[in-house]
């Protein structure tokens, strides 16, 4: 199974663009940060960056709703390529290819609660029906 759930901030407001057969793609990354304790009691904090495509329908939500610093819920598949440079060196690349996503804070667009779900494609191409996360506090981690 590949499945990855990532709860952080926007470090960077979405670019929207398009294949050359018109499907819509959205690429933003998220900060995702854990406080922890050091055996000597030094209180850390470190953070993880996440790189985020978005396909179809989840790319113009995601466009049109996020912005930087929003914090968001993405659920996905991760996703590794490599491309190569204008210099000629390789890179390597993890990306979370979106399945699901839910706005958790208010955006510049969004009136009323802050909140929605976006459910990712089931069988047949259809939405999974699922609630929406009502309370993250309520996450063990």
């Amino acid at each position: 199974m590949n499945k990855i759930i990532v709860i952080g901030n926007l470090g960077r407001d979405p670019e929207m663009r398009y294949t050359p057969n018109g499907q819509s793609v959205t690429s933003f990354s998220i900060a995702s940060n854990r406080k922890y304790t050091t055996a000597a009691g030094e209180q850390r904090e470190e953070t993880e960056w996440f790189n985020v495509s978005a396909w179809g329908r989840h790319a113009e939500l995601c466009n049109q709703y996020l912005t930087k610093g929003q914090q968001v819920y993405v659920e996905g598949r991760l996703h590794s390529r490599t491309y190569e440079t204008r210099d000629g060196q390789t890179r390597f690349v993890n990306e979370i290819n979106l399945t699901d996503v839910q706005f958790l804070s208010r955006g510049s667009d969004m009136g009323g609660e802050a909140s929605g779900y976006a459910p990712g494609p089931g069988p047949g191409g259809m939405g999974d029906e699922g609630p929406p996360m009502e309370d993250v506090d309520d996450l063990p981690f």
